[in-house]
């Protein structure tokens, strides 16, 4: 039974990287839309659709993971997923490229439902912040496996025709991962446990909606860093492209290492919430560095200040989610972490084609100082004080328990 949770874990790791990578992948194809003659804020507005394809769908496939288990809502979306983007990479223009995004990202939203659910069913509180940092770490390992692949991908040559042959390769990537969930992921079994779970509703009291919030606002920054670090180190660096990527893929490699970070700690701490507020608190400072920096014109200060972003800026997600999750309690997870997607994804999708106009009116300096606004809301709306006196964490599992039985299969 250990062996088989990491199992499935990992399982579950690997189709939300391919989901990732198509949800937030798309950023790094804006060079290559920046030449077919899209402007910065067109091109900003295509990186969004899978995001906004999200939206439609998050909420949905929670009440299904809910309800029939998660190993199916999650092969399904996937699936359905990569059968669309390979039908869409052979079709051509802006309109279906973006029916293309939207269509596939309102599929794969299942991977998040899903796999943070089986974090929930199968780990107990004292080891669940480093499991579900695990899961989270599939967000920017999807990020930087499109980081590395894309650019390269979505550029015309002799030998292929550029964006269809990366849409092609999103499609393939989701399939593949697909068939590795269904042969791995498997739902837990047995008597459910009543351990961290409300009476009724958990959203009558306001500690859900205000980790949804707050973490809604630490998305800003984020997806500020994740869609115009490429084309800013290109623009205003003088990078070329592939080994902008590069050194983007690298930092998004360090995100992961964060966010394991940030799981340990909360789980030696016994606390989600009380870190979160303090990496808000410093990613909000890196992006005050960073913008005096691009305004400054301090050329190496600023790409190192970038770098440090874009790792801090994804580091509190799994945070958010395991306190969700715990919150929610497992009769609830599922439409819980499908709120939580959906109020975080709202701004995920509005952030490129608004900060592609500010920055395109303005500039990345102010931008960036712009998004610095973002985590100082944040650290306002973390309930800490609900978790520290118990109000929060009176209704997760304690950490003494060993592990919460797993779920009734349905």
């Amino acid at each position: 039974m250990p062996r088989q949770r990491w199992v499935v874990l990992v399982a579950g790791l690997i189709a939300v990287t391919a989901g990732c990578a198509v949800q937030y992948g798309a950023p790094f194809l804006i060079p290559a839309l920046r030449a077919d003659g899209l402007t910065l804020a067109q091109a900003g507005l295509l990186a969004g659709c899978p995001i906004a394809g999200l939206l439609v769908t998050l909420v949905a496939w929670g009440a299904a993971a809910d309800r029939y288990g998660e190993r199916r809502v999650l092969t399904l979306g996937l699936g359905a997923g990569g059968l669309v983007l390979l039908a869409g990479a052979r079709l051509h223009g802006s309109v279906a490229l973006g029916a293309t995004f939207l269509l596939a990202g309102a599929a794969t939203a299942a991977v998040h439902a899903a796999s943070g659910r089986l974090v929930l069913g199968w780990f107990a509180a004292h080891e669940r912040g480093r499991a579900m940092a695990i899961r989270q770490c599939a967000q920017p390992l999807g990020v930087a496996i499109a980081a590395l692949a894309l650019p390269s991908l979505s550029h015309p040559s002799a030998t292929h025709s550029g964006l269809p042959l990366a849409v092609a390769a999103l499609g393939g990537g989701c399939l593949a991962a697909t068939g590795l969930a269904l042969a791995l992921v498997r739902d837990p079994v047995g008597p459910r446990s009543a351990a961290g779970q409300l009476p009724g509703s958990p959203y009558r009291s306001p500690t859900l909606w205000r980790i949804h919030g707050a973490s809604s606002m630490l998305v800003v920054p984020q997806f500020v860093i994740a869609t115009f670090s490429l084309v800013y180190l290109v623009d205003v660096q003088g990078w070329s492209a592939a080994p902008a990527g590069r050194l983007l893929a690298a930092a998004q490699v360090g995100g992961a290492a964060t966010r394991l970070a940030a799981g340990y700690w909360s789980d030696r701490v016994g606390s989600r919430l009380r870190p979160m507020r303090l990496l808000a608190v410093a990613t909000g400072v890196v992006l005050a560095a960073l913008a005096a920096a691009t305004l400054a014109s301090a050329t190496a200060a600023a790409v190192v200040a970038l770098v440090v972003a874009t790792m801090l800026a994804v580091s509190t997600n799994g945070l958010a989610f395991t306190a969700v999750a715990e919150r929610a309690g497992s009769a609830w997870a599922g439409r819980a972490l499908g709120v939580q997607n959906t109020a975080q994804n709202a701004l995920a999708a509005a952030t490129p084609p608004v900060f592609g106009l500010l920055i395109g009116v303005l500039s990345y300096g102010v931008g960036f100082a712009v998004a610095v606004a973002f985590p100082v809301l944040a650290c306002l709306l973390v309930p800490v004080g609900d978790e520290a006196t118990g109000v929060g964490a009176a209704q997760r599992p304690p950490v003494s328990d060993r592990r919460e039985g797993p779920r009734e299969r349905r």
